[in-house]
């Protein structure tokens, strides 16, 4: 039998967040909310005392200083988001941050090196179709984003990041569904068959925008309903988590000690 691990994702500490942490709660379910001080981009980020009371129940990581696409500054700009959004995110929540998101999943090889001297434990990305935790814990990828991707986005996406082999099979489970919810959907019962991790991403803003929370609340509850709560993560606990070898293809000398 296999033993599907569920681990959520939710980027860029916008107030709403707070409205998914509410029906993760009610569900049972775990998460992984990645947060930057502010938002270069223009959405607000949630206030201080937010992001403390958010802590006492879900696991924070950081998301830059200014949610700033690392591809797109030069290296000392990065790396003072890279430090200074782990450094002041720290003194708002008043522990330690151990995870980080690269904002838009841009990056180079340089900036994971930057992630791992500013002492992080594990970083990740928005690659997705993936249904393991990936090999390496500074490019942990995904398995599908909570968002109504047209089919032909989800082709592209497939062929620009590449790593065929280990995506095809999530790809061909899913790609005849032109249905973005039924997609979502068929891929769970792929992953429990088949994987070993199902990772969902989402932003909370894409969820009001597009008015998506009765769809999100829903798959929340299908997942609790064939997820049992000792196989329900967050991404700290994913690469952490000694109790199973289910969800991890990591190297022993990269696993996090």
């Amino acid at each position: 039998m296999n033993q599907l691990v569920f681990s959520l994702s939710v980027d860029d500490g916008h107030p709403l967040d707070l409205r998914i942490a509410d029906k993760l709660a009610r569900h049972g379910l775990r998460a992984s909310f990645y947060l930057p001080i502010r938002n270069a981009e223009g959405p607000p980020v949630m206030t201080a005392a937010q992001a403390r009371e958010l802590s006492r129940h879900f696991e924070i990581g950081s998301h830059t200083l200014d949610h700033r696409y690392l591809t797109r500054v030069d290296d000392n700009e990065a790396w003072r988001q890279i430090s200074e959004g782990k450094a002041e995110l720290e003194q708002r929540l008043g522990q330690a941050v151990s995870g980080f998101c690269y904002p838009g999943g841009q990056f180079h090889a340089r900036h994971v090196q930057m992630v791992r001297r500013a002492d992080f434990a594990y970083a990740r990305t928005i690659k997705n179709l993936y249904s393991d935790a990936g090999e390496q814990r500074f490019t942990i990828p995904t398995s599908l984003q909570f968002y109504p991707h047209k089919r032909s986005v989800l082709i592209r996406n497939f062929i620009s990041q590449g790593d065929y082999k280990r995506r095809w099979p999530a790809f061909q489970a899913i790609i005849a569904e032109d249905n973005w919810l039924m997609r979502l959907y068929r891929l769970f019962d792929h992953m429990e068959q088949h994987g070993k991790v199902f990772h969902l991403w989402c932003h909370a803003l894409d969820i009001e925008r597009l008015q998506l929370w009765k769809d999100l609340d829903y798959f929340l509850g299908f997942v609790a309903r064939r997820i049992p709560p000792g196989r329900r993560l967050d991404n700290g606990g994913l690469i952490c988590d000694r109790r199973r070898d289910v969800a991890f293809v990591f190297p022993d000398h990269q696993k996090v000690m």
